[in-house]
């Protein structure tokens, strides 16, 4: 399931040059310095992860919570249709939901920190710029963080947003130094491929609940009893 974060952050990166993109290639780097260019596009990235790791803690205490509670067998089911459904659902009509307001309410805000913060040209403003462009929520982090509820653990929520977090990373950072490295086509192209991987990743999870007792992908309910446990 780790794994599926790499994979899933590096795919998705694809979604965020489209989303982030413009963040990214605005970024107030010194240009005629590589070495220093290169700390800064680093500290940026390690804004960005702070916040997902952060999201990961959260999410995973939530999803810990859940399975104390004892819902570790229909947690992963759900957590995996509710994936599912994340990438069927159009990311604008989330908007018209009311459960949503507050989450857009946030973006807004968020942005307008942006803004400001690209003004200076400090490790500290783009380590802060990192960390808001991480906050920013959109359909693939929203992917990321049901598969952080359904580690159902804390320190497994953080590395799975952590793995996420740097498969996105290589894309991320040629779009600094490249910009318009890879033709809009194929960034279409590729975009398409994105909710089949996230299909996939949601039914690894329903297999994982279902406890078929197949080795790695659906253990058996004693085997998550104990590996969760352990963990």
């Amino acid at each position: 399931m780790l794994f599926t974060a790499l994979l899933f952050g590096l795919l998705s990166s694809f979604h965020c040059v489209g989303m982030c993109g413009p963040i990214a290639m605005m970024l107030p780097v010194t240009h005629n310095n590589p070495p220093r260019k290169a700390l800064q596009v680093a500290i940026y990235h390690l804004g960005r992860l702070s916040s997902y790791t952060f999201l990961g803690l959260l999410f995973g205490i939530f999803g810990r919570g859940l399975y104390l509670a004892g819902f570790q067998q229909n947690l992963s089911i759900f957590i995996g249709v509710a994936i599912i459904l994340v990438v069927i659902i159009p990311e604008r009509m989330l908007g018209g939901w009311t459960f949503a307001q507050p989450v857009y309410l946030f973006i807004g805000r968020a942005k307008s920190k942006l803004g400001k913060q690209f003004k200076k040209s400090s490790f500290s403003s783009l380590y802060m710029i990192g960390i808001l462009n991480g906050l920013i929520p959109c359909g693939m982090v929203y992917v990321a963080l049901f598969g952080a509820i359904g580690m159902q653990n804390e320190l497994y929520g953080m590395l799975y947003m952590l793995l996420f977090g740097l498969g996105t990373i290589p894309l991320m950072t040629a779009v600094v130094y490249l910009k318009a490295f890879i033709s809009l086509s194929m960034r279409n192209k590729i975009n398409k491929i994105i909710p089949y991987v996230a299909a996939i990743v949601g039914i690894l999870f329903i297999l994982r609940g279902l406890g078929l007792g197949i080795p790695y992908v659906s253990p058996s309910n004693m085997s998550l009893f104990v590996s969760s446990n352990d963990c």
